[in-house]
């Protein structure tokens, strides 16, 4: 029996969510598919990031990068072609359909952005649906923006009728005891009818060589892809170090050099700068204490340890950094601080008090990469949507400290 065919599409201008929530599922549904439905997977991941092809793929998945994008005041400008705004995106929807008419796909995932930027990838969803049998979901991570921003952006891509015309299904990648977008305004309420949580993207996650590069206890402080994440890095190099600990700092590969240089040149002694490890989560598994963003991929990468975490998150545009880490907070899995009042003595006095501890986590939802391969092949055989990869998790709720 021939392979079945997926394509997941991120559109990608800013940072490096988008990217690795694509790759993470890709891994998961190679591993988990086949055995549900018979039948291999193979994939082609679109992506307009040009450092993509530096992340391992499974086999039988292959790239597919669309010219870049960046934002500006003005909202997405071309990032390195000399093309108007209005000539890129018919550039990439051009890209876009020939992509999905010539790979054929049985299963689309659309990244958070339904129908790309400015619409680059509505026609091309519409002539696979016509073209023959395809199932066509939108994935969303569990947290938008605060409600208003959140509402303009589903009525700017026509309401829900749209979606309910292109989307087989919406899959939330969260738990709804932490974050329920629907409650919170975020999602229209006509559209819960195509919603399934499935739990939070966080167990199963790829690894790399499951090694350190650090002797002895150390803190790490981790900023995502890096491009705005200097503020946090710097405080964090500038934080005296409690006796016996060492601190990692990761800046990302998209932190411009100079910042880099800059973090290097100010870190106290005991402090390790580095632009990328080869393995982020086996640092996080090890690490006494975590200091982070709070963008989903790195929060779901510390929720699946119990090393205790502060998140400092995003103020610039959306408020999503800001509302996933006051929800976890609330439940008692972080610390949260306000990177307009964090101090190098404040960021001391919590590793002081929360290094080498642990965090239970076992009330909350983590298995949505075990919980996407019965999604998709429920597609296929509603009978398969019966089937758990593993038992569920037993619910708890817990209270803790919201801020330091």
């Amino acid at each position: 029996m021939e392979p079945l065919r997926i394509v997941l599409y991120s559109h990608d201008s800013l940072g490096l969510g988008h990217v690795r929530r694509n790759l993470a599922l890709a891994h998961s549904l190679t591993t988990h598919l086949p055995a549900l439905i018979g039948r291999e997977v193979t994939g082609v991941l679109i992506s307009g990031t040009a450092v993509a092809p530096g992340f391992a793929v499974p086999a039988g998945w292959d790239w597919v990068l669309l010219p870049g994008v960046d934002k500006g005041p003005a909202g997405y400008k071309p990032r390195n072609l000399a093309l108007t705004m209005t000539e890129l995106v018919s550039l990439r929807a051009a890209v876009l359909s020939g992509v999905l008419a010539g790979f054929r796909p049985d299963l689309i995932v659309v990244d958070r952005h339904a129908t790309g930027i400015h619409g680059e990838l509505e026609s091309a969803l519409r002539e696979a649906r016509s073209a023959g049998p395809v199932r066509i979901v939108l994935g969303l991570r569990e947290i938008l923006d605060s409600p208003v921003p959140a509402m303009a952006e589903w009525a700017r891509l026509g309401g829900p009728g749209v979606i309910k015309g292109i989307f087989d299904a919406i899959w939330i990648y969260g738990d709804p005891s932490i974050h329920d977008p629907v409650a919170a305004g975020e999602i229209p309420f006509s559209l819960r009818r195509l919603i399934q949580f499935t739990g939070y993207l966080a167990e199963g996650r790829p690894t790399g060589s499951a090694t350190t590069c650090m002797r002895g206890p150390y803190c790490l402080t981790t900023v995502g892809g890096g491009s705005d994440g200097h503020q946090l890095a710097l405080i964090a190099a500038a934080t005296p170090l409690p006796p016996g600990l060492g601190h990692l700092i990761v800046t990302g590969p998209q932190m411009p050099a100079k910042q880099v240089l800059d973090i290097r040149h100010r870190a106290n002694p005991g402090t390790k700068v580095l632009t990328t490890v080869d393995d982020v989560i086996h640092h996080m598994r090890h690490a006494a204490a975590v200091i982070s963003m709070g963008g989903y991929n790195s929060v779901c990468e510390i929720m699946s340890t119990d090393v205790p975490a502060l998140i400092v998150p995003r103020t610039l545009a959306r408020a999503e950094q800001r509302i996933r880490a006051h929800s976890l907070a609330r439940a008692g899995f972080v610390d949260v601080h306000e990177i307009s009042s964090l101090t190098p003595d404040i960021l001391h006095d919590w590793l002081l008090r929360r290094a080498g501890t642990a965090i239970d986590r076992s009330g909350i939802r983590l298995d949505g990469l075990s919980c996407l391969p019965r999604l998709a092949a429920a597609l296929f055989d509603p009978a398969l949507e019966r089937i758990n990869l593993r038992p569920a998790k037993k619910m708890k709720a817990e209270v803790g400290n919201v801020a330091i």
